[in-house]
């Protein structure tokens, strides 16, 4: 109306000018209507560093004593999407470069949330998931079982990831901008193996004929479209396990996954994504799938010379190891990320699934002593578990194995992304729930057809999940298959707590080696009350588990869900509705198998904590959400998990003090690059430093390792400690010594610009006396061809 009499207004008194001025702004008007009649959605996307601490804290993931973090593969993070209506509901969904999300960690970050924004982000609309890698610094959990090995709680492991959480969900909030979501799926087809076929063959042939597979292959992937600044970031969500790593690794790492996620950032921020077509300008994958180059995070902003001379020889040799010095910690950040500000940020997560019975280690179980396959049923050699291991496609080289799983998730995703054209409509909603698993009722058939009223059981882990599993075996006499459990670890098992009458019924056919749900002593040992979750943002269903489903525990969860969803919406869900299972979300309960599954009592199934009825509890109580979602009802819940902060206990013993020899400074060479060197691209050049302890300063969003590369008389930072190439590794002489070692390893990748590099470390060290000090130091130059 106000348009029209403008015009009116115009043709009466102003002349023909002021009539076009007008007629262009009803075309800005309309085209300002379509685009917010165009995009239903706000969305943003955040990322932070979660790197926790590099030294003498215990993995979390292979439950091993001497799995200790000593170096730096590359860092980890948190990755986070949120999408809103412009005036309705909006979700959040974070995935952890982590093994997997705490309670505790969850419920001091909707505190920090509530404090910013009020009851805008909380428990009903925030997931928190985990990649599940296993070369992460444990000890941010709350419950015994999963902080024995750490020697306890790590409150700088919990820190880290909190904050890390916190900065990136607030990176997200602040990104949020009108936007499209674009969903697609595919098959990935040589990324995972079942790890306990035995199991999966003991549910019904019925049911494993509707599959071609017995683990689950295909990929779902949502796209993130900003409207003004084209695509933004997707998440996807593929079942494997974060073992490509073995328990020998000592660096922290996010395994395949977090690889993955850097290598398509690293992808869409080298190539470019087109804000016309939402493509990448390169779809050349053949190349990074056949060969070992990888993407690289920072850009070459270096021209590169035609070849080495000389005279390039002769300046790199001029350039000497620079002695160790002190600096100001902010440097540190400011150096590296120079050449990163002010870009848009491309944010990728590879979400973890229904990965309990998955391996990425594909090419088979072998014995390492012979060689020969590992026994079928049990996992064994010669009736050892711990001599059966599995064997990624990098064999013998972990590494590598990490790195091909990676690959071709990435170039899946890539695929994936790059023709995605299914737009994401309809509304956003969330159901949310807490349940005590110790004591749910669960209607369960009969084998006559009707129904009976069954319970779940109190936590308790059966004999075989000490036998560990063909990624990471256990040690000792057990075994996987193990129904019976033996006298010897009985006893042992009885020192600590023996199980009830009603608990041994209650878990059978699991022997119980360990009645965790039931110990409390100095605190509860085990999780009882757990969070259930559906996010919904039009017609992609994120169903959040707290815990490993197996391949066929997850499929029966997802096409109930789905049943009650389309069947109950009045035609609102038709069969084009995508639902993903979300695994280790929001607290970790470990695993979940089928009924038949646990009739085996593999590593998978002793580690189902709460009896053989857990899966049935997991599908009731989630109908009951879909339900609720589609009839438009609240689902009311009347308990909290425990918030056991203040009663955490840590024995990890802090950094007393660092030292050097006598006459060295913190930061200087110990074993430098050979002088006047020169390295090809594929090689490796590495150098060692006096250094301190990780533990002074995790350096979050910096870095403790650096390659630099000569332009003119000026150092440029091209790589640093969150590359694939460069490795920081940390050491002491001894286990008790104050002094230490940082050897920083550069594979020079084969598309680094020739030219004259050097290596630089970075570090905090702690004095008897005084505060933490922040020192670096350089190591002679080279060339490199």
């Amino acid at each position: 109306m106000e348009v029209s009499s403008c015009l009116r207004h115009q043709v009466r008194g102003f002349g023909s000018s002021r009539i076009w001025l007008c007629l262009l702004l009803v075309l800005v008007l309309q085209n300002c209507s379509q685009v917010l009649s165009d995009s239903p959605y706000l969305v943003g996307m955040g990322s932070y560093d979660i790197t926790g601490p590099a030294a003498d804290v215990n993995m979390m993931g292979y439950a091993n004593t001497e799995h200790i973090a000593s170096g730096i593969h590359f860092r980890l993070k948190s990755r986070v999407f949120i999408v809103a209506e412009p005036d309705g509901k909006r979700v959040v969904f974070v995935n952890l470069d982590a093994c997997m999300a705490s309670q505790l960690v969850n419920i001091k970050v909707l505190e920090r949330l509530k404090a910013r924004y009020g009851d805008l982000y909380n428990e009903n609309n925030v997931a928190i998931s985990g990649i599940h890698t296993h070369a992460g610094p444990g000890g941010y959990l709350q419950y015994v079982v999963y902080i024995v090995t750490s020697l306890g709680f790590v409150r700088q492991s919990f820190d880290v990831i909190v904050d890390g959480i916190e900065q990136s969900i607030v990176e997200a909030h602040n990104n949020l901008r009108p936007g499209k979501i674009y969903v697609n799926n595919g098959d990935l087809l040589d990324a995972g193996v079942n790890r306990s076929p035995s199991a999966y063959l003991n549910n019904p042939a019925e049911e494993r004929s509707k599959y071609q597979y017995n683990v689950d292959k295909q990929m779902t992937l949502v796209k993130f479209v900003d409207n003004e600044l084209g695509p933004v970031g997707s998440f996807n969500w593929f079942a494997t396990h974060g073992t490509s790593m073995s328990r020998t690794n000592s660096l922290i790492s996010g395994d395949n996954k977090g690889a993955a996620a850097r290598f398509m950032e690293d992808w869409a921020e080298q190539n470019g994504v087109s804000k016309q077509t939402g493509r990448a300008n390169s779809v050349d994958f053949g190349s990074l799938h056949l060969s070992s180059v990888l993407p690289r995070r920072v850009s070459t902003i270096i021209p590169e010379p035609n070849e080495i001379t000389d005279d390039l020889m002769q300046l790199a040799s001029s350039y000497v190891a620079s002695g160790g010095r002190r600096l100001a910690a902010s440097n540190i950040t400011r150096r590296i990320r120079s050449t990163q500000e002010n870009t848009a940020k491309f944010v990728s997560a590879f979400c973890q699934s229904n990965c309990g019975d998955v391996s990425p280690n594909v090419l088979g179980t072998f014995c390492i002593d012979t060689h020969l396959p590992c026994d079928f049923n049990h996992s064994t050699c010669n009736g050892k578990n711990e001599l059966c291991y599995g064997r990624g496609p990098g064999y013998p080289n972990e590494f590598e194995s990490t790195r091909i799983i990676a690959s071709r998730q990435f170039l899946k995703a890539a695929d994936l992304f790059n023709s995605a054209s299914e737009e994401i409509q309809g509304k956003i909603d969330y159901r949310h729930t807490y349940l005590d698993f110790s004591q749910l009722e669960v209607s369960v058939s009969t084998s006559t057809g009707g129904q009976q009223v069954v319970k779940t059981c109190p936590a308790a882990m059966g004999f075989a999940f000490a036998a560990g599993t063909t990624d990471g075996p256990g040690a000792f006499d057990f075994k996987q298959g193990d129904d019976k459990g033996n006298p010897f670890w009985r006893l042992v098992r009885n020192l600590l707590k023996t199980p009830g009458k009603e608990q041994v019924e209650c878990q059978a056919p699991k022997p119980i080696l360990l009645d965790t749900g039931e110990m409390k002593e100095p605190y509860d040992w085990a999780p009882s009350i757990l969070p259930i979750q559906i996010i919904r943002i039009g017609q992609l269903v994120i169903l959040c588990v707290p815990g490993e489903f197996t391949t066929m525990a997850g499929r029966r969860l997802r096409d109930s869900v789905k049943n009650v969803l389309i069947s109950g919406s009045n035609g609102e869900f038709d069969n084009n509705i995508h639902v993903v299972l979300a695994g280790l979300t929001n607290t970790y309960s470990q695993y979940v198998t089928t009924f038949e599954e646990y009739q085996i009592q593999r590593y998978e199934g002793a580690s189902t904590l709460y009896g053989p009825h857990t899966l049935s509890a997991y599908i009731q109580e989630f109908e009951k959400l879909a339900t609720a979602m589609v009839a438009n009802k609240e689902v009311p819940t009347n308990i909290q998990p425990p918030d056991m902060l203040h009663k955490q206990i840590g024995l990890l013993p802090g950094v007393i003090f660092d030292t050097t020899p006598i006459g060295a400074n913190f930061g200087d060479v110990s074993s430098d690059v050979p002088a006047n060197s020169n390295f090809r691209k594929g090689s490796t050049v590495n150098a060692t430093f006096y250094s301190a302890c990780p533990r002074n300063d995790l350096l979050t969003d910096g870095t403790f390792a650096l390659v630099e590369k000569l332009n003119g008389k000026d150092w440029i930072p091209v790589y640093d400690d969150d590359d694939w190439s460069l490795q920081f590794k940390w050491s002491r002489p001894s286990k008790l010594s104050s002094k230490s070692f940082a050897t920083l390893e550069w594979t020079i990748p084969e598309d680094a610009a020739s030219g004259v590099y050097r290596l630089r470390h970075f570090g905090a060290s702690k004095p008897i006396i005084g505060s933490i000090k922040h020192f670096t130091g350089a190591s002679s130059a080279f060339a490199v061809r």
